[in-house]
Protein backbone atom coordinates (compact mmCIF):
# COMPACT_ATOMS: atom_id res chain seq x y z
CA UNK A 1 0.00 0.00 0.00
CA UNK A 2 1.41 3.19 -0.91
CA UNK A 3 0.61 6.70 1.57
CA UNK A 4 0.33 10.21 -0.59
CA UNK A 5 3.40 12.16 1.33
CA UNK A 6 1.23 15.40 2.04
CA UNK A 7 2.78 18.19 -0.01
CA UNK A 8 3.64 20.28 2.87
CA UNK A 9 5.67 16.93 4.49
CA UNK A 10 7.73 17.56 1.29
CA UNK A 11 9.08 20.81 0.64
CA UNK A 12 9.58 21.62 4.28
CA UNK A 13 10.68 25.02 5.91
CA UNK A 14 13.27 24.26 8.58
CA UNK A 15 12.55 27.32 11.06
CA UNK A 16 12.97 24.44 13.63
CA UNK A 17 16.59 24.14 13.15
CA UNK A 18 17.72 27.04 10.97
CA UNK A 19 18.03 29.26 14.07
CA UNK A 20 18.45 32.65 12.71
CA UNK A 21 21.49 32.89 10.24
CA UNK A 22 20.94 29.90 8.50
CA UNK A 23 21.41 27.37 11.03
CA UNK A 24 24.40 28.78 12.07
CA UNK A 25 23.41 26.71 12.87
CA UNK A 26 22.24 27.78 11.26
CA UNK A 27 22.38 24.97 12.40
CA UNK A 28 20.08 22.85 14.27
CA UNK A 29 19.46 23.06 17.52
CA UNK A 30 21.60 21.46 20.33
CA UNK A 31 19.71 19.97 23.94
CA UNK A 32 20.95 19.41 26.87
CA UNK A 33 21.01 16.08 27.70
CA UNK A 34 20.46 14.28 30.86
CA UNK A 35 22.79 15.75 33.31
CA UNK A 36 22.84 18.93 31.79
CA UNK A 37 23.02 22.21 33.91
CA UNK A 38 19.76 24.26 33.63
CA UNK A 39 20.12 27.52 35.60
CA UNK A 40 16.90 28.21 36.88
CA UNK A 41 15.98 30.92 39.22
CA UNK A 42 13.15 31.58 41.43
CA UNK A 43 9.80 32.32 39.63
CA UNK A 44 8.08 35.62 39.98
CA UNK A 45 4.11 35.95 39.13
CA UNK A 46 4.01 35.98 35.55
CA UNK A 47 1.90 38.64 34.58
CA UNK A 48 1.65 40.70 37.86
CA UNK A 49 1.88 44.54 36.92
CA UNK A 50 4.17 47.05 37.46
CA UNK A 51 3.64 50.39 39.34
CA UNK A 52 0.84 52.20 37.46
CA UNK A 53 3.13 55.24 37.47
CA UNK A 54 6.01 53.77 35.43
CA UNK A 55 3.84 50.85 33.86
CA UNK A 56 2.32 51.93 30.45
CA UNK A 57 0.72 48.62 29.50
CA UNK A 58 -2.12 46.95 30.02
CA UNK A 59 -1.90 43.70 32.55
CA UNK A 60 -0.45 41.10 30.67
CA UNK A 61 0.33 43.07 26.64
CA UNK A 62 3.12 42.34 24.91
CA UNK A 63 5.87 44.09 26.53
CA UNK A 64 9.52 45.05 25.67
CA UNK A 65 11.70 43.05 28.02
CA UNK A 66 15.48 43.64 27.93
CA UNK A 67 17.54 40.93 28.63
CA UNK A 68 21.62 40.89 29.09
CA UNK A 69 23.87 38.36 29.28
CA UNK A 70 27.31 36.23 28.41
CA UNK A 71 28.23 33.32 26.64
CA UNK A 72 31.52 31.48 27.61
CA UNK A 73 33.11 27.83 26.49
CA UNK A 74 33.58 25.87 28.99
CA UNK A 75 37.32 26.14 29.43
CA UNK A 76 36.45 30.10 30.11
CA UNK A 77 37.30 31.26 26.56
CA UNK A 78 34.64 33.26 24.45
CA UNK A 79 33.45 31.79 21.73
CA UNK A 80 33.47 33.45 18.02
CA UNK A 81 31.76 36.85 17.73
CA UNK A 82 27.98 36.53 15.90
CA UNK A 83 27.20 33.27 18.21
CA UNK A 84 23.61 33.00 18.04
CA UNK A 85 21.72 33.37 21.68
CA UNK A 86 17.70 32.22 21.22
CA UNK A 87 15.05 31.70 22.89
CA UNK A 88 13.06 27.87 22.92
CA UNK A 89 10.02 27.96 24.94
CA UNK A 90 7.76 24.30 25.42
CA UNK A 91 6.75 22.53 22.46
CA UNK A 92 7.60 25.71 19.96
CA UNK A 93 10.46 26.23 17.57
CA UNK A 94 13.40 28.26 18.09
CA UNK A 95 13.44 32.01 18.07
CA UNK A 96 16.97 34.00 17.28
CA UNK A 97 17.16 36.77 20.00
CA UNK A 98 20.76 37.90 19.89
CA UNK A 99 24.08 37.25 18.94
CA UNK A 100 27.23 37.73 20.81
CA UNK A 101 29.74 40.37 20.43
CA UNK A 102 33.74 40.09 20.70
CA UNK A 103 33.54 39.38 24.37
CA UNK A 104 31.09 37.21 24.33
CA UNK A 105 28.05 39.62 25.22
CA UNK A 106 24.88 39.67 24.17
CA UNK A 107 21.23 41.84 24.54
CA UNK A 108 18.50 41.76 23.26
CA UNK A 109 14.42 42.94 23.60
CA UNK A 110 12.30 39.48 23.53
CA UNK A 111 10.68 38.69 20.51
CA UNK A 112 12.06 41.79 18.78
CA UNK A 113 12.71 40.91 15.04
CA UNK A 114 16.38 40.90 14.22
CA UNK A 115 16.64 42.11 10.65
CA UNK A 116 16.67 40.44 7.21
CA UNK A 117 19.10 37.66 8.07
CA UNK A 118 16.61 36.15 10.39
CA UNK A 119 15.66 32.26 9.11
CA UNK A 120 13.46 33.48 6.12
CA UNK A 121 12.34 30.11 6.32
CA UNK A 122 10.87 30.02 9.28
CA UNK A 123 7.45 29.47 9.98
CA UNK A 124 5.06 30.63 11.53
CA UNK A 125 5.13 34.16 11.34
CA UNK A 126 6.33 35.56 14.06
CA UNK A 127 3.56 38.57 14.15
CA UNK A 128 0.84 35.59 13.91
CA UNK A 129 2.30 34.01 17.20
CA UNK A 130 0.31 34.73 20.36
CA UNK A 131 2.01 36.23 23.00
CA UNK A 132 4.57 38.67 20.52
CA UNK A 133 4.36 42.05 19.39
CA UNK A 134 7.03 42.20 16.66
CA UNK A 135 6.45 45.54 16.02
CA UNK A 136 7.48 47.07 19.40
CA UNK A 137 9.67 43.93 20.46
CA UNK A 138 7.90 42.52 23.39
CA UNK A 139 6.03 39.21 24.21
CA UNK A 140 3.53 38.51 27.05
CA UNK A 141 5.40 37.90 30.52
CA UNK A 142 3.18 34.61 31.06
CA UNK A 143 4.38 33.21 27.91
CA UNK A 144 7.80 32.93 28.91
CA UNK A 145 6.71 30.57 32.03
CA UNK A 146 8.18 27.47 29.37
CA UNK A 147 10.79 29.20 28.06
CA UNK A 148 14.72 29.14 28.27
CA UNK A 149 17.37 30.90 26.76
CA UNK A 150 20.23 28.87 24.89
CA UNK A 151 23.32 29.65 23.07
CA UNK A 152 23.90 27.96 19.16
CA UNK A 153 27.30 26.55 18.58
CA UNK A 154 27.85 23.21 16.89
CA UNK A 155 30.36 20.71 18.40
CA UNK A 156 28.86 22.17 22.19
CA UNK A 157 26.04 21.37 24.22
CA UNK A 158 24.53 24.89 25.63
CA UNK A 159 23.40 25.64 29.31
CA UNK A 160 19.61 26.88 29.78
CA UNK A 161 18.91 29.68 31.62
CA UNK A 162 14.93 29.65 32.10
CA UNK A 163 12.84 32.90 31.63
CA UNK A 164 10.25 32.06 33.93
CA UNK A 165 9.46 35.09 35.96
CA UNK A 166 11.02 37.40 33.81
CA UNK A 167 9.08 40.71 33.57
CA UNK A 168 8.96 44.22 32.31
CA UNK A 169 11.37 46.20 34.02
CA UNK A 170 13.20 43.67 35.61
CA UNK A 171 16.90 43.39 35.97
CA UNK A 172 17.89 42.78 32.28
CA UNK A 173 20.81 40.35 33.50
CA UNK A 174 20.13 36.69 32.93
CA UNK A 175 23.81 35.52 33.88
CA UNK A 176 25.81 33.43 31.61
CA UNK A 177 25.52 30.56 29.12
CA UNK A 178 28.24 27.97 29.37
CA UNK A 179 28.89 26.13 25.98
CA UNK A 180 30.40 22.60 27.22
CA UNK A 181 32.20 20.75 24.31
CA UNK A 182 31.16 17.57 22.92
CA UNK A 183 33.67 14.67 22.27
CA UNK A 184 34.42 13.30 18.63
CA UNK A 185 33.34 16.55 16.57
CA UNK A 186 34.64 17.50 13.25
CA UNK A 187 32.49 19.80 11.86
CA UNK A 188 32.12 23.08 13.52
CA UNK A 189 30.98 26.56 12.86
CA UNK A 190 34.29 28.36 13.12
CA UNK A 191 36.48 27.90 10.28
CA UNK A 192 40.30 28.09 10.97
CA UNK A 193 40.95 30.22 7.75
CA UNK A 194 38.97 33.00 9.81
CA UNK A 195 42.48 33.66 11.76
CA UNK A 196 44.58 34.10 9.19
CA UNK A 197 42.25 36.63 7.21
CA UNK A 198 44.15 40.03 6.64
CA UNK A 199 43.20 43.08 8.60
CA UNK A 200 41.35 44.66 5.53
CA UNK A 201 39.30 41.29 4.86
CA UNK A 202 38.48 41.31 8.66
CA UNK A 203 37.25 44.58 8.35
CA UNK A 204 34.99 44.62 5.21
CA UNK A 205 33.59 40.71 6.73
CA UNK A 206 32.95 42.79 9.67
CA UNK A 207 31.06 46.17 8.18
CA UNK A 208 29.06 43.01 6.18
CA UNK A 209 27.62 41.80 9.77
CA UNK A 210 26.74 45.51 10.86
CA UNK A 211 25.02 45.66 7.86
CA UNK A 212 23.08 42.59 8.47
CA UNK A 213 22.33 43.83 11.47
CA UNK A 214 21.02 46.78 10.11
CA UNK A 215 18.50 45.31 7.49
CA UNK A 216 20.61 46.57 4.45
CA UNK A 217 21.63 44.26 2.27
CA UNK A 218 23.07 46.32 -0.09
CA UNK A 219 25.56 46.99 1.83
CA UNK A 220 25.93 43.70 3.52
CA UNK A 221 26.87 42.28 0.08
CA UNK A 222 29.20 44.77 -1.10
CA UNK A 223 31.18 44.07 1.84
CA UNK A 224 31.41 40.29 2.09
CA UNK A 225 32.22 40.92 -1.81
CA UNK A 226 35.51 43.05 -1.17
CA UNK A 227 36.08 40.21 2.16
CA UNK A 228 36.38 37.35 -0.13
CA UNK A 229 38.01 39.05 -3.12
CA UNK A 230 40.81 40.34 -0.40
CA UNK A 231 40.96 36.75 1.02
CA UNK A 232 39.43 33.94 -1.68
CA UNK A 233 40.08 31.81 1.15
CA UNK A 234 37.38 33.26 3.83
CA UNK A 235 35.35 30.46 4.17
CA UNK A 236 32.80 32.16 6.75
CA UNK A 237 33.07 35.48 4.72
CA UNK A 238 31.78 33.54 1.61
CA UNK A 239 28.98 31.89 4.17
CA UNK A 240 27.66 34.92 4.88
CA UNK A 241 27.85 36.39 1.20
CA UNK A 242 25.69 33.18 0.19
CA UNK A 243 22.85 33.91 3.00
CA UNK A 244 22.75 37.47 1.52
CA UNK A 245 22.03 36.64 -1.77
CA UNK A 246 19.66 33.57 -0.41
CA UNK A 247 17.77 35.94 1.49
CA UNK A 248 17.98 38.06 -1.31
CA UNK A 249 16.24 35.03 -3.85
CA UNK A 250 19.69 34.85 -5.61
CA UNK A 251 19.34 31.59 -5.49
CA UNK A 252 22.43 30.26 -8.10
CA UNK A 253 24.96 33.02 -6.95
CA UNK A 254 23.73 31.83 -3.43
CA UNK A 255 24.88 28.00 -4.19
CA UNK A 256 28.07 29.16 -5.92
CA UNK A 257 28.97 31.42 -2.42
CA UNK A 258 28.07 28.25 -0.17
CA UNK A 259 30.23 25.97 -2.74
CA UNK A 260 33.42 28.32 -2.66
CA UNK A 261 32.89 28.32 1.28
CA UNK A 262 33.56 24.79 1.40
CA UNK A 263 35.77 24.52 -0.87
CA UNK A 264 37.91 27.29 1.84
CA UNK A 265 37.23 24.75 4.64
CA UNK A 266 35.83 20.82 4.52
CA UNK A 267 35.28 20.65 8.09
CA UNK A 268 33.37 24.53 8.21
CA UNK A 269 29.74 23.03 8.13
CA UNK A 270 27.38 25.66 7.97
CA UNK A 271 27.56 25.77 4.12
CA UNK A 272 26.72 21.68 3.72
CA UNK A 273 23.37 22.78 5.45
CA UNK A 274 22.13 25.70 3.35
CA UNK A 275 23.39 23.66 0.51
CA UNK A 276 21.00 20.56 1.49
CA UNK A 277 18.16 22.72 2.33
CA UNK A 278 18.16 24.65 -1.29
CA UNK A 279 18.72 20.91 -2.70
CA UNK A 280 15.45 19.97 -1.00
CA UNK A 281 13.09 22.78 -1.97
CA UNK A 282 14.51 22.10 -5.57
CA UNK A 283 13.33 17.81 -5.25
CA UNK A 284 17.18 17.25 -5.38
CA UNK A 285 17.01 13.82 -3.26
CA UNK A 286 20.44 12.83 -3.94
CA UNK A 287 21.93 15.39 -3.68
CA UNK A 288 20.28 16.21 -0.20
CA UNK A 289 21.19 12.40 0.80
CA UNK A 290 24.74 12.69 -0.22
CA UNK A 291 25.21 16.17 1.13
CA UNK A 292 23.51 15.20 4.78
CA UNK A 293 25.42 12.21 4.40
CA UNK A 294 28.60 14.27 4.70
CA UNK A 295 26.85 16.45 7.65
CA UNK A 296 26.24 13.96 9.86
CA UNK A 297 29.74 12.56 9.78
CA UNK A 298 31.11 15.42 10.20
CA UNK A 299 29.34 16.67 13.35
CA UNK A 300 26.44 14.14 13.62
CA UNK A 301 25.46 15.76 17.46
CA UNK A 302 24.09 19.29 16.92
CA UNK A 303 22.29 18.65 13.10
CA UNK A 304 19.00 16.67 13.66
CA UNK A 305 17.72 18.59 10.61
CA UNK A 306 20.15 16.62 8.67
CA UNK A 307 18.80 13.28 10.09
CA UNK A 308 15.50 14.64 8.99
CA UNK A 309 16.16 15.27 5.61
CA UNK A 310 18.15 12.28 4.85
CA UNK A 311 15.59 10.51 5.93
CA UNK A 312 13.01 12.35 3.59
CA UNK A 313 15.87 11.93 0.92
CA UNK A 314 15.99 7.88 1.31
CA UNK A 315 12.14 7.94 1.39
CA UNK A 316 11.80 9.65 -2.29
CA UNK A 317 14.30 7.34 -3.55
CA UNK A 318 12.98 4.50 -1.89
CA UNK A 319 15.59 3.74 0.34
CA UNK A 320 13.51 2.59 2.98
CA UNK A 321 15.96 0.96 5.77
CA UNK A 322 18.42 4.14 5.69
CA UNK A 323 15.01 6.21 5.61
CA UNK A 324 13.91 4.73 8.70
CA UNK A 325 17.06 4.60 10.81
CA UNK A 326 17.74 8.26 9.79
CA UNK A 327 13.89 9.02 10.91
CA UNK A 328 14.19 7.67 13.85
CA UNK A 329 17.22 9.59 15.32
CA UNK A 330 15.84 12.70 13.67
CA UNK A 331 12.61 11.86 16.64
CA UNK A 332 14.84 10.46 19.17
CA UNK A 333 16.45 14.19 18.61
CA UNK A 334 13.76 16.19 18.89
CA UNK A 335 12.89 16.00 22.35
CA UNK A 336 11.36 19.39 22.16
CA UNK A 337 9.12 18.71 19.58
CA UNK A 338 10.39 21.22 17.17
CA UNK A 339 9.84 19.70 14.12
CA UNK A 340 6.76 17.22 14.64
CA UNK A 341 6.67 16.29 10.60
CA UNK A 342 9.57 13.70 11.47
CA UNK A 343 6.78 11.55 13.45
CA UNK A 344 4.67 11.73 10.10
CA UNK A 345 7.62 10.76 8.37
CA UNK A 346 8.59 8.05 9.90
CA UNK A 347 5.06 6.78 10.09
CA UNK A 348 4.92 7.23 5.98
CA UNK A 349 8.28 5.22 5.87
CA UNK A 350 6.98 2.26 8.30
CA UNK A 351 3.34 1.84 6.42
CA UNK A 352 5.37 1.47 3.22
CA UNK A 353 7.70 -0.94 5.20
CA UNK A 354 3.90 -3.07 6.26
CA UNK A 355 4.96 -2.12 9.53
CA UNK A 356 1.17 -0.53 10.05
CA UNK A 357 1.03 -1.04 13.61
CA UNK A 358 4.41 1.35 14.46
CA UNK A 359 2.96 3.84 11.73
CA UNK A 360 -0.24 4.73 13.13
CA UNK A 361 1.60 5.25 16.55
CA UNK A 362 3.81 7.37 14.69
CA UNK A 363 1.09 9.64 13.23
CA UNK A 364 -0.72 9.44 16.28
CA UNK A 365 2.45 11.53 18.12
CA UNK A 366 2.35 13.89 15.07
CA UNK A 367 -1.71 14.13 15.65
CA UNK A 368 -0.72 15.30 19.71
CA UNK A 369 2.28 18.07 18.75
CA UNK A 370 -0.04 19.64 15.85
CA UNK A 371 -3.55 18.78 16.78
CA UNK A 372 -5.04 21.67 14.84
CA UNK A 373 -2.63 21.80 11.70
CA UNK A 374 -3.62 22.72 8.01
CA UNK A 375 -2.50 19.07 7.24
CA UNK A 376 -4.36 17.69 10.29
CA UNK A 377 -7.73 16.28 9.05
CA UNK A 378 -5.51 14.75 6.27
CA UNK A 379 -3.61 13.33 8.66
CA UNK A 380 -6.09 11.96 10.37
CA UNK A 381 -7.43 9.78 7.49
CA UNK A 382 -4.51 8.51 6.87
CA UNK A 383 -4.52 7.21 10.52
CA UNK A 384 -8.07 5.90 10.02
CA UNK A 385 -6.82 3.75 6.98
CA UNK A 386 -3.77 2.34 8.50
CA UNK A 387 -5.27 1.65 11.55
CA UNK A 388 -8.27 -0.45 9.67
CA UNK A 389 -4.82 -2.47 7.61
CA UNK A 390 -3.44 -2.93 11.11
CA UNK A 391 -6.52 -4.61 12.47
CA UNK A 392 -6.96 -6.32 9.43
CA UNK A 393 -3.70 -7.91 9.99
CA UNK A 394 -3.97 -9.37 13.13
Amino acid sequence: MQYRLLAAALIVTVGAFAQGRGATSGGTPSTTPPGGTTNRPTPGLPGAAGPASTNPFPTDAPRPILITGKVVLDDGTTPPQGTLVERICAGGRPRPEAYTDSKGHFSATLGQEMGMMADASESPNRGDLPGVNPAMGGVRETMLAGCDLRAQFPGYRSDLISLAGKRYMDDAEVGTIVLHRLANVEGLTVSATSSLAPKDARKAYEKGLDAVKKSKPDDAQKNFEKAVELYPKYAIAWFELGRVYEQRDHVEEARKAYGQSVAADAKYINPYERLYILDAKAKKWPEVAEMTDKVLHLNPYDFPSAFYFNGLANLQLQKLDPAEKSMREAVKLDVRHENPRSNYLLGVILAQKQDFSAAAECLKAYLKDVPTGPDSDQVRRQLTEIEKVAQAKQ
